[in-house]
């Protein structure tokens, strides 16, 4: 009866490890709760480890002997099969390449409404030279206060912005999306259905951002709604959103996604990994760098803050910022060149 039960539960074991380790094998990557598990992958690596040992310590005794040895294996291969995985995208770069004339770079920093000031937001965006600047969380008035700084700096940036429910006063600041670009990449213009709602992220907004002069590429400032268990609907809605902003053609996508790559599974097309879109930051060693919570480590955090550029673009560089100013997300930093 114990070598059964023993069975059993080495049986359900493996079956939870690897829906763990890969659930959009079983198309459950965006199904609670396993949508919140893959996303922290570091504590999927941890728990393995965990339970590795336990079973190691397991097998000092002879009647458990077997059933701890299975167990054993079981999670030193989910642990491997998750490090093989983070190994793949990347666990992070400690530098940008120098910016050439042609260079794109893009910053995308979720500042948590107020938690980081202005001043703090225009000093990063100066280090890093950004050319797009995509702020979720941020109100109008705080991207004109950066726009009057760097112009101050001599580099005057244009300021868009989207704001769900603009009649209720004092709303909450996660119903404020801000958007920065450089002149250098042309005019540019929010869409209208990005400003009315008709078209857009359910809870919190995002913004589509369409070169006026038709040679820029067209820029998306997103924010999907976290993956709370009375939002899984919504958040997989917002995906489904986003993706569909990528076509083919020329598109930039930067923000608060609330997604990792494997939540992302099933919206690529033609090798994208949303839409027609891939992945920068996984493309240039940074793909297991976490964006949020800002308290944790990086590595044990959660990637859920990207840019994600079409084909019009090659990614040659990634940078998590380690300092978040105050915020829960650090900031996403990376270069594009414009492909061929």
């Amino acid at each position: 009866m114990f070598r059964l039960l023993g069975i059993l539960f080495t049986v359900l074991f493996a079956i939870a490890t690897a829906i763990m380790v890969w659930p959009q094998f079983f198309q459950l990557e965006q199904t609670y709760p396993f949508a919140q598990l893959v996303a922290a992958r570091g504590a999927v690596f941890g728990g393995l480890l965990v339970v590795a040992v336990l079973a190691l310590l397991l097998m000092i005794a002879r009647p458990l002997r077997g059933f701890a040895a299975s167990v054993l294996i079981v999670a030193l291969l989910g642990a491997t099969a998750t490090g093989l995985i983070g190994a793949t995208r990347g666990f992070g770069t400690s530098a940008l390449p120098e910016k050439t004339e042609s260079s794109v770079r893009v910053l995308t920093w979720n500042t948590a409404g107020e938690a980081v000031s202005a001043e703090e937001i225009a000093q990063r965006i100066l280090e890093q030279q950004a050319d797009i600047v995509a702020l979720p969380e941020t109100t109008e008035e705080v991207g004109e206060q950066i726009a009057i700084m760097m112009r101050e700096q001599g580099q005057p940036m244009w300021v868009h912005h989207v704001q769900f429910r603009p009649d209720v006063e004092d709303g909450p600041q996660s119903w404020q999306t801000t958007v920065l670009v450089a002149p250098g990449l042309g005019e540019y213009s929010v869409i209208e259905s990005s400003k009315d709602g008709s078209s857009n992220t359910g809870s919190v907004p995002s913004a589509v951002l369409m070169p006026i002069d038709g040679s820029g590429p067209t820029i998306v400032a997103v924010h999907a709604v976290a993956p709370r268990v009375e939002e899984m609907q919504q958040w997989q809605s917002d995906l489904q959103w986003i993706a569909d902003q990528c076509p083919q053609g020329n598109f930039i996508l930067a923000g608060d996604f609330n997604a990792t790559l494997d939540h992302m599974a099933s919206l690529g097309l033609a090798g994208g990994d949303m839409g027609y879109c891939r992945d920068v930051a996984s493309a240039t060693g940074n793909g297991m760098s976490g964006t949020w919570p800002s308290s944790l480590p990086a590595l044990a955090g959660v990637p859920i803050d990207h840019v994600l550029a079409s084909e019009s673009w090659t990614p040659t560089g990634s940078l998590v910022l380690e300092d978040a100013g105050g915020s829960d997300h650090r900031a996403l930093v990376v270069q594009l060149e414009p492909a061929g």
